[in-house]
């Protein structure tokens, strides 16, 4: 019977054998299998080919965002219903009944409040205070799922754009985005927020007859949601408008500072990595990665000393997957066989 070693054992053969059983190893390591995550169409990227799907990825996106859509449905239908019923205690400058109820909802939702249209009741005031929560809430739901959703849309197109006179095979085209996925995401959030914003001042100046300079003070103020109230949407073509700018335009901005907060984290990240994998080893570095004592650091001791180093893994996911492991290694020999998972599967069943 061959005698079976445990994965994080030293290798006690001869020269030869382990220098074999090493390179062996290194391609192992290298070319490991792991569960599919991207399914992607075989092309080439120069311009003619497919764009890949990500199947995993935008399957489960595609549901969060019907959830999402769903969810806001309901809350404008259920706010612009409220407000209009409690239209005569709601006090401003007013256009149509309908449309101020839709857009004093947006503007609530938001957080934006111009202070163009006012509850004038108590009942008035708890409702909004009860929208303004529901809104706030919602408008997060909506940031972490789906706009995020439509911006890796157009990422795709966007790192297709950049790289259009290069060819790109499926892997370098998934490598690129891979590597440098923030990065592309917030160049997308700045190309949108200021599309958003030149459509916005555009509109302001020559619907609601404001100037260059208050047009855009007005886009400013409406985005960042500070909402001063001086200049605000006081036509019924205003607000029509309004009701879809303000929102996307507040997720915008959001997505934006969303993703340049996640660039400086990535960027550290890559620091701390880079550093990690440049110094040089020490005794000390040796003895910290030898995990079974045996004075010798095999390729798998390595390779989660370095990963704990990066902060990637902790001790604690370091345990628990160890705990998994002793728990499907039925005859203890410390390595994992077909007959060990037949008789975890067995135990589970009886």
């Amino acid at each position: 019977m061959v005698q079976k070693r445990p994965l994080l054992s030293g290798l006690a053969d001869p020269t030869s054998q382990r220098n074999d059983e090493c390179r062996s190893c290194r391609r192992r390591f290298r070319h490991v299998k792991s569960a599919p995550v991207t399914e992607f169409v075989a092309s080439d990227f120069s311009g003619n080919g497919p764009i890949p799907r990500y199947e995993s990825i935008f399957g489960g996106l595609h549901q969060s965002l019907k959830q999402v859509a769903v969810f806001l449905a309901v809350y404008l239908g259920l706010g612009t219903v409220c407000f209009y019923a409690v239209r005569d205690d709601i006090k401003g400058k007013k256009s149509n009944p309908i449309v101020d109820s839709l857009y004093f909802c947006i503007v609530t939702m938001t957080t934006v409040g111009y202070g163009d249209l006012v509850p004038d009741s108590a009942p008035v005031k708890l409702l909004a205070c009860v929208f303004v929560f529901t809104g706030m809430l919602l408008i997060g739901l909506i940031l972490s799922k789906a706009a995020d959703y439509l911006v890796e849309k157009q990422e795709i197109l966007l790192i297709k754009a950049l790289h259009i006179h290069q060819k790109l095979d499926s892997a370098a085209f998934l490598k690129e985005i891979e590597t440098n996925k923030v990065k592309y995401k917030s160049y997308l959030a700045i190309i949108i927020l200021s599309v958003l914003m030149l459509v916005g001042t555009i509109f302001l100046s020559m619907v609601e007859d404001l100037d260059i300079i208050d047009a855009f003070y007005c886009v400013c103020s409406t985005i960042t949601t500070l909402g001063y109230g001086d200049k605000s949407f006081s036509t019924g073509y205003g607000r029509m408008f309004a009701v879809f700018w303000i929102l996307t335009g507040t997720i915008g901005l959001g997505l934006l500072f969303l993703y340049i907060a996640e660039l400086f984290t990535e960027n550290r990240q890559r620091a701390l990595a880079n550093w990690v994998l440049t110094r040089r080893m020490t005794n000390l570095d040796l003895e910290a990665a030898d995990m079974d004592d045996d004075g010798v650091v095999g390729a798998a001791e390595f390779v989660i000393y370095k990963l704990k180093e990066m902060g990637k893994i902790s001790q604690e996911d370091i345990a628990l997957v160890m705990k998994e492991f002793e728990d499907l290694d039925a005859d203890e020999s410390g390595t994992l066989t077909a007959s060990d998972i037949m008789a975890q599967t067995t135990q589970t069943h009886s």
